[in-house]
């Protein structure tokens, strides 16, 4: 059953998804709003159909801050990828510079708004990413994060990535930390499950702190909901 339920999915989802995709560049002709609107609709399919073809239910617990920020998320799955888009109305996330080099989709997500970070970048680039995440700052928009660089399996908390500081200090806005669990209805490999994803959004870490403190306290919180953690 479950492995209908997949199947069912990613029918619908990604055989839609293409279209929505290619689509993109005509979307950007309304504007930018338009086009934010247009990706804001693409997340609320997907939560369409990850509810009534997999079976995916969503528990949130506390709630986004009313003013932007840095929010620091877990992540296990592409579920919350798509869902914390939706759930923060739009804001700029930070990706990995292969995505942006997937043809359309790559310049669709320019156009959307993301900060592009290379592990391997120069001094020169990192501070390209900086000047990026405080133009999206000015603009009032949030910034999500995914601090521990990668999907994770249920129960693994590797380090944080130098990527959170560095935001941090550049744009002087307080860090919200999330936490979930969608590993266990969508794990790395194999079939997506049905049940509830808990996304639980911490208390909101000032500006201003230590570097050393602010990663303690993101890595411990966002790990809150890992079972070996």
């Amino acid at each position: 059953m479950d492995r209908l339920r997949t199947l069912l999915f990613a029918t619908a989802f990604y055989g839609l998804s293409v279209p929505i995709v290619l689509l993109a560049p005509v979307a950007a002709l309304f504007g930018q709003r338009a086009f934010r609107r247009w990706v804001v609709f693409w997340t609320q399919y997907h939560a369409w159909c990850a509810r009534y073809l997999a079976g995916i239910r969503l528990l949130v617990e506390g709630a986004p801050l009313a003013t932007p920020a840095l929010y620091a998320a877990k992540h296990q799955s592409f579920f919350e990828t798509f869902e914390l888009v939706r759930m923060l109305g739009a804001p700029v996330v930070v990706m990995r510079q292969e995505f942006a080099r997937i043809p359309v989709w790559g310049w669709a997500a320019r156009r959307y708004g993301v900060i592009v970070i290379d592990r391997d970048a120069a001094a020169s680039a990192l501070r390209q990413m900086m000047r990026e995440a405080k133009a999206a700052s000015a603009e009032g928009r949030s910034v999500i994060l995914f601090p521990e660089g990668t999907r994770t399996r249920q129960g693994e908390a590797p380090a944080l990535r130098a990527g959170l500081a560095g935001l941090y200090r550049a744009i002087g806005l307080p860090v919200v930390p999330v936490a979930l669990d969608s590993a266990k209805v969508w794990p790395k490999k194999g079939p997506m499950h049905p049940g509830v994803v808990t996304f639980r959004f911490g208390e909101p870490i000032p500006a201003g702190l230590k570097r050393d403190e602010v990663e303690a306290r993101v890595h411990r919180e966002i790990n809150a909901l890992n079972p070996n953690e």
